[in-house]
Order: C-alpha cells, then structure tokens, then sequence
C-alpha cells in the first residue's frame, strides 16, 4: 500500500503569509492530492468572509478532509501523518519512542518559538506607551535562547535536517517558526546563526517544499 493509495478529498484554506506552507509542504511530501482555496490578507489580516467559510476560531491553516475540518497547524500535521503516512516517514508510530523525540520539536514551533517571537510582533503592532525598543530587548532574551538551543541540536550532526537526511514533522513544523523570527528580525539582536541558515537552505531546497511555494503562492 502506498502512502498516496488512500485517495482522500482535502481541502486546504490557505491565508497568505501564515503557518499554512507548513501543511501545503507536508502535503506536498506526502503526495497526498489537495485543492487550495486562497486569500490575501486584508489589513493584515484574514477577510471575514473566508474566516466564516473555513470555521472554527477563524485562524489558518484549515483542512477538510472529506466533509470534515481540522485546525491548528500541529494538529493538522498529526492528523496527516497518522492518516496518510503509512509508512510513518515524517512522524514515527505511537508504539515507537522516537515519535516524541519528534513531536518535542512539531510543538515547540508554536509553544516556544512562534509564543517568543509573536510577543515581539504583537509588541511592536499594539503597545501604545512606553518604550517598545526596550520592551523588545527584554523579550529577546527568550528568542535568542530559542534559537542558540535549534543551533547547538543542529551542530551535534552534519545531518541536512533535525533527524537525518530527510525530512520529518519536526522540520515542517520548525520552518515557519524560524523563517518567521528571522525574516522579522524579531528580538534577534543582529545575532547570526549559521546552522540554522544552512538548514532553512535545505528545507527550502527540497522538491515538496518548491511545490508547495508554487502551488499556493506562499511568500513572507
């Protein structure tokens, strides 16, 4: 049996500028056939209309596999994998240990990584007194830690990835999270981190991931 031979009917809501490269490119590494519908933000923001259509708390990304919706971008990629991947390539099975050596990091992208570095952005949007730039030099302190932890687990191999040579949950999930705090510069402090570059380079140099990009436009 194949990972693609359990033909499901998916549909992603993909916002523009969001988490949701994360489940187009596990998708997309998958090869389990999707259709995308598509918004710009407005206002930086999701349009009302497509908040409606897709349900639930009105965030992204949004699946519905055949008549029925999943949210929040760590659950949609457990759901994915322990649906799809039959061969348990991206997520390792319940029984075996290594899954949550895995799932340490598929939650760590949301509660610790995109919570540090979104109390920058929502610090730099929304403070209406005081002194942002020092508001945003005590936040950075959780944010260059964030990122001095990725590099030193990176440097413990020559791996391309968090766990080998190929790609698993832990980079799908990983990827926004760091692209987003760097790109930003959120509380990054001017600092560089070399590792993690070098693996955002082979994230972004994988086949699932350019077709992810293409297929839905995704950019940051």
């Amino acid at each position: 049996m194949s990972e693609s031979s359990k033909v499901p009917k998916i549909t992603l809501y993909f916002l523009q500028e969001s988490r949701c490269i994360r489940t187009a490119w596990q998708l997309e590494e998958l090869k389990i056939p999707y259709e995308v519908k598509y918004s710009a933000r407005e206002n930086n923001a999701a349009p009302a209309a497509f908040k409606k259509e897709a349900g639930g708390l009105g965030k992204f990304p949004v699946i519905e596999d055949a008549g029925d919706f999943y949210y929040e971008s760590g659950n949609i990629c457990e759901y994915l994998s322990d649906n799809y991947d039959v061969q348990h390539r991206l997520l390792p099975a319940p029984a075996d240990p290594a899954r949550y050596r895995v799932l340490q990091w598929v939650h760590a992208a949301e509660g610790t990584f995109m919570l540090h570095g979104l109390a920058v952005t929502y610090t730099r949007w929304h403070q209406k007194s005081g002194d942002v730039k020092e508001t945003e030099e005590g936040l950075s302190v959780n944010v260059v830690k964030d990122l001095d932890h990725l590099e030193a687990e990176l440097n413990k191999t020559s791996d391309k990835f968090l766990f080998g040579n190929e790609v698993t949950a832990a980079d799908i999930m990983m990827e926004f999270s760091v692209d987003y705090i760097l790109t930003r510069e959120l509380g990054t402090k001017g600092k560089k981190w070399p590792r993690i570059d070098q693996w955002l380079k082979n994230c972004h140099a994988t086949e699932s991931y350019k077709r992810a990009v293409e297929k839905t436009g995704h950019k940051l």
